[in-house]
């Protein structure tokens, strides 16, 4: 039974690439971004990324779950399914973002040549 779900388990992330491509990028974007916020070189303050993120973290740290993990691996897919959920809506929060740092970063190669 386990080989079956360890298959069928790769079998779905792997299927699913481009969500944990958007979670990394979510992550990677998501500190320097706070920092802008926080220095106020960035506005408007995207709040529901980071009420998305507060999120995730939440669920991580909370004692109770959707599904207990002594359960073990049932337990510990749904951590992951529903935090790389809430990780993929912080990267659509991040579009905007995304742009200014993008435009930001141009104007500064641009500069320095």
């Amino acid at each position: 039974m386990t080989p079956l779900s360890t298959w069928w388990l790769w079998r779905r992330l792997k299927s699913r690439s481009w969500a944990l491509k958007r979670i990394a990028r979510a992550l990677k974007l998501f500190f320097p971004m706070t920092r802008d916020v926080v220095r106020g070189d960035f506005r408007p303050v995207p709040w529901k990324a980071f009420g998305y993120m507060a999120a995730a973290l939440a669920y991580l740290v909370m004692p109770f779950d959707l599904i207990p993990d002594f359960l073990v691996l049932i337990g510990l897919v749904d951590d992951v399914f529903i935090v790389g959920w809430l990780l993929n809506q912080v990267d659509k929060h991040l579009e905007q973002y995304r742009v200014w740092k993008t435009a930001l970063d141009s104007l500064d190669s641009t500069d320095s040549q």
